[in-house]
């Protein structure tokens, strides 16, 4: 009964404290001391007002993500996986390389003939740097991330170097050639590097458009669709 008693007296102690916050109907549209202060005499901003003032951020918030390298247009879905496959290939290829002396003394190839342990050394040489080499071979092109800078028209592709880290090209739209025959690694070509893109991650389908160049006017010369073909 007494808790009951205590709590009561808080809230009703707390409900006066807040009272006078709380301006009239009348009162809020009204400047003045009534409207924006709350007992104290300091001013203070209403919450109407601060709700008027938040209202700008939010209602301007955007998806497109800004960077001194331009709009962030393209994310590619296997970097996390390209960089954990050459991590790994890159790991067992220096444990191979550092157990290499050990293999040898212990297989008792070292007290062999020099061709036999050149032999050894050069099929585990081989295939200890075959991997790696073939993984960048095929993934120097992913790009991980793409920026479009829409002032310049120019483009910035973030790939894996063969160090792992991270690697700016930057080119223009015109540079972007597509090639004649589909290739499996290279989805267009910027000046002489070709890189891989996958066109359904762009999130405005209009990007990769522009990128290839499909938003050109597409113009053809009649004289070469009627000049026959030469055998």
């Amino acid at each position: 009964m007494a808790f009951r008693v205590a709590n009561t007296m808080f809230s009703v102690n707390l409900v006066r404290r807040l009272r006078p916050c709380v301006a009239p109907q009348s009162l809020r549209n009204t400047p003045g001391p009534a409207a924006t202060s709350c007992g104290s005499g300091s001013p203070r901003r209403s919450f109407l007002n601060q709700v008027q003032s938040h209202c700008p951020s939010t209602c301007c918030f955007s998806t497109v993500s800004h960077s001194e390298d331009g709009n962030l247009i393209y994310t590619g879905s296997l970097a996390t996986a390209v960089r954990g496959v050459k991590l790994f290939s890159y790991s067992t290829s220096g444990a191979s390389l550092f157990f290499m002396p050990y293999t040898l003394l212990k297989t008792g190839l070292v007290v062999q003939s020099f061709a036999m342990k050149a032999t050894f050394c050069g099929v585990i040489g081989f295939f200890t740097f075959l991997t790696p080499t073939l993984l960048h071979f095929i993934t120097k092109g992913y790009v991980i991330r793409l920026y479009h800078n829409p002032d310049r028209d120019t483009y910035t592709a973030i790939t894996y170097s063969v160090f792992l880290t991270e690697k700016k090209s930057v080119f223009h739209q015109r540079q972007v050639r597509i090639p004649a025959i589909s290739k499996m690694f290279t989805t267009f070509y910027a000046d002489r590097m070709g890189l891989l893109v996958n066109p359904d991650l762009f999130p405005i389908p209009q990007d990769y458009n522009h990128l290839m160049g499909y938003d050109k006017p597409f113009s053809f010369d009649t004289d070469q669709i009627n000049k026959p073909n030469e055998s």
